[in-house]
């Protein structure tokens, strides 16, 4: 199956599946080589895929490459996938873990992870909310952390190691981002000792 999942038209050639419609018989066809089975799923997914990439990494681009990385990976690895167990799980799980490789690379070329980053980024797609207004105000690692732990239920421990730091990092790079996220949100709460 030769598909180009950069091309332009790719999501539009599929119409998207019906909640009544299921996966895994999308999936299943997918595995015989259908290939609209594939850009059903593909129309099922990316965008969410998309959102959680961009989240995590606050860059458009970079949001669209781990989106069409993590289907590239599902289209190698469609013989092994379980038609029985839904895919956006194990999508994100691949998103989550290319926004954490990519964000290793940038914590070695630098070493000051806790500064905010300079300049502010592009609306999140579809979708502007207060969170992520307030999220963007973080350095990227300290933004890909909390985003991890406090919405997509990461454990210190998970984090520290995909990192490959220690849990107490992880701890204290959220620790203090939340109290970062308080003060840029109620800037007038700061308490006095």
């Amino acid at each position: 199956m030769d598909m180009n999942l950069h091309h332009p038209t790719f999501a539009m050639q599929a119409e998207p599946m019906s909640r009544e419609e299921d996966e895994g018989q999308w999936l299943r066809r997918a595995r015989r080589g259908d290939q609209a089975a594939f850009e059903r799923i593909y129309c099922r997914h990316s965008a969410a895929v998309h959102g959680l990439a961009w989240r995590l990494t606050a860059d458009r681009a970079l949001a669209e490459d781990i989106t069409q990385e993590a289907f590239l990976r599902l289209l190698r690895r469609i013989g092994g996938a379980d038609p029985d167990r839904p895919l956006r799980p194990w999508l994100n799980q691949v998103a989550s873990n290319l926004a954490i490789d990519h964000l290793r690379r940038t914590l070695r070329e630098t070493s000051d992870i806790a500064l905010p980053e300079s300049g502010a980024i592009a609306p999140e797609p579809a979708d502007c909310s207060e969170a992520s207004g307030l999220l963007s105000q973080l350095a990227p690692i300290s933004r890909t952390l909390v985003w991890l732990n406090q919405v997509e239920g990461w454990s210190h421990q998970a984090l520290g190691r995909k990192f490959g730091r220690s849990e107490s990092w992880s701890k204290s790079i959220v620790s203090r981002a939340l109290a970062q996220l308080r003060d840029i949100a109620h800037p007038g709460d700061r308490h006095e000792s």
